[in-house]
């Protein structure tokens, strides 16, 4: 059986196995649209779906009898979401049953029904993916739902600018920023001075030409203050671009030098990796000459074995053919035989029963009961003849003598 379904996963092609994950993730989409969360989940107290919950996997856990009862929950909401009535199964009810409920169901929708119903027993699997994704479908449609094409929101191109671009830094780019700075700095300094030396007169701080030479008063303390203050201001800051080609050559550069330096330490250690994984494949080389030639005579044993075993075989089929024929001829005796049996049976029963004589007695002895009431109304007729008859005979002799009168009795009158 095992063969058959990798003999099927090829012929449909190596992505076959898959395939079932990408309709798992498409039904879970479409059992939100249906808002599942609310009308199931929170109706039985259950968790959300993982997005491959019906997926069968040797690399992912199963609870077999748990994602069953899921499968018929859900499948039963799906199906009268789409418009049938479907009672909701029981956990305790018969998963045959139960199967073979949705199953007419799905063929009712017009559904493809291919495979036998004990796939959807083990509660996941392809087979559990395409009867609950095909009775979204069908949830959907009653639902008057359909599938628009997504809108893409518009991105607005920002402006760049050709001529100044940050990404490229000049040198009479930074000679400006600098320029700027130092005179940013300059006027602050000169301010702060003139806000230390408010006991100059403004005709002193307005005179163009000083007659000597101008010497400081000011304090060394107060001047390396002012210095320290001023500093920061002084210092040209270049930001630092991730778009600029310097930097990413810089950075190539970088990584050059640690794949060099790291290359000549890890180079090292697989050449003598190489070498102890060669010296250990030399090894299990000449191990493995050593034990076929130890082996030699138990594998050609095993050869003549397997020869024999399957000798044997090819002999045990021809038997076990010759063996059914004389079972199915067997069954055919048997069976006439049994039919001879129950016919004699029937016929030693029917000869045995004492019902037809005890039918026979009881008509002779009606029979002979209305001999006797018809020998009786015989008597009876008879002797009724024959008082007529003797009444006729009387009557006729009665005439008789009538009609012969005697002559000289009537001479006399």
């Amino acid at each position: 059986m095992v063969d058959d379904n990798r003999r099927g996963d090829d012929e449909r092609g190596p992505g076959a196995a898959y395939q079932m994950f990408v309709v798992m993730e498409d039904l879970l989409d479409k059992l939100k649209l249906l808002d599942y969360e609310e009308e199931v989940l929170a109706k039985h107290n259950m968790k959300a779906l993982s997005r491959h919950y019906f997926a069968s996997s040797a690399y992912m856990p199963s609870n077999p009898g748990e994602q069953f009862f899921m499968f018929t929950i859900i499948a039963s909401w799906l199906i009268n979401a789409a418009g049938r009535p479907f009672e909701q199964p029981q956990e305790y009810d018969d998963p045959n049953a139960t199967v073979s409920n949705i199953l007419s169901q799905l063929r009712a929708f017009g559904g493809l029904v291919d495979f036998p119903p004990s796939k959807l027993k083990a509660g996941s699997g392809e087979h559990v993916c395409y009867v609950l994704d095909r009775l979204a479908e069908e949830a959907l449609k009653e639902r008057v739902f359909s599938w628009r094409r997504p809108n893409y929101p518009t991105e607005e191109m920002e402006e760049e600018s050709v001529m100044e671009d940050d990404a490229e830094l000049t040198l009479s780019k930074v000679e400006e920023e600098m320029t700027v700075a130092l005179a940013h700095s300059l006027i602050v300094y000169i301010l702060s001075f003139l806000t230390l030396t408010p006991s100059l007169s403004q005709e002193a701080r307005l005179s163009s030409k000083p007659d000597n030479i101008l010497e400081s008063n000011m304090d060394a303390a107060e001047w390396n203050l002012e210095v320290e203050r001023v500093l920061p201001q002084l210092k040209v800051t270049i930001r630092t671009d991730h778009k600029d080609w310097r930097i990413h050559v810089d950075q190539m550069h970088q990584h050059k030098d640690g794949i060099k330096s790291s290359l000549k330490e890890a180079k090292g250690y697989l050449d003598k990796l190489q070498e102890e994984i060669g010296k250990t494949l030399e090894k299990v080389g000449s191990r493995e000459k050593y034990i076929n030639n130890q082996l030699e005579h138990l594998i050609q044993d095993y050869r003549s074995a397997q020869s024999k075993l399957s000798e044997a075989r090819e002999c045990y089929q021809q038997g076990s053919g010759g063996v059914t024929e004389r079972t199915r001829v067997l069954a055919e005796i048997t069976e006439e035989l049994e039919k001879v049996k129950q016919e004699m049976e029937e016929k030693g029963s029917s000869m045995s029963d004492g019902a037809p004589v005890v039918k026979i007695k009881q008509s002779l002895t009606k029979l002979k009961q209305e001999i006797v009431q018809m020998d009786i109304r015989i008597g009876v007729v008879e002797h009724t003849l024959l008082q007529a008859k003797l009444k006729e005979k009387s009557n006729m002799t009665r005439d008789m003598h009538a009609t012969n009168i005697p002559e000289p009795a009537i001479g006399a009158y």
